[in-house]
């Protein structure tokens, strides 16, 4: 072996294995793919191409990343949806009027309102699309609630006998009512309201 290709092989050798991943490259992509949904595209009519092109890089970088254009709309989808807020853990009432005033404050956002409102449209021409995007970013917000409901009825704070999918999916329901579809004179202290008149048909006597 020659000098030259030992030190071809060091080289080499001192190499990561396959290509670096660009954060910037990452972000232009979501970032293309999140405003051409806003722009009205539907997930139907949203291509590698248009994607790459508006992104600024080509379509072998996306699928570098992304196998596919289901896989890559819900991961940028997702990053519109903050991870649930911490909560203190002392208080059911606390705790539920912190996460629905996350909500609360998530809805107010029209551009992220209208984009997840034109790519869940295509919901039944991409089942997996939905059910990916539930799992990744709707999921652990239920499952927060479903804690502290939990954690109630086992300290006490709640009646034993409350049934936490309906607590939930009367907590999220009238939020979602009411900043998706009610008149929008929505008040800052909403989501306290809406704990304090569900917990009254709730709270252990």
């Amino acid at each position: 072996m020659t000098m030259q290709e030992m030190a071809q092989g060091m080289a080499a050798a001192a190499r990561p294995a396959g290509r670096p991943r660009s954060e910037k490259a990452e972000k232009a992509i979501v970032e293309a793919t999140l405003d051409l949904i806003a722009e009205g595209m539907g997930v139907a009519e949203l291509s590698i191409e248009a994607i790459a092109s508006r992104a600024g890089v080509g379509k072998t970088t996306i699928y570098r990343r992304w196998s596919n254009k289901e896989d890559l709309v819900v991961d940028a989808l997702a990053t519109l949806k903050a991870p649930p807020p911490p909560v203190a853990g002392v208080s059911v009432h606390d705790d539920l009027v912190t996460l629905l005033s996350a909500m609360q404050d998530e809805k107010r956002k029209s551009r992220t309102r209208c984009i997840i409102n034109i790519a869940m449209s295509d919901a039944d021409r991409y089942p997996r699309l939905m059910e990916r995007f539930v799992k990744i970013a709707i999921e652990p917000r239920r499952q927060a609630v479903r804690d502290v409901v939990q954690r109630g009825i086992d300290s006490g704070e709640l009646r034993p006998d409350v049934d936490v999918e309906v607590a939930l999916a009367t907590l999220s329901g009238a939020m979602l009512w009411h900043t998706k579809w009610g008149n929008g004179d929505v008040t800052d202290d909403f989501s306290t309201r809406v704990v304090d008149q569900v917990l009254s048909g709730l709270t252990s006597r």
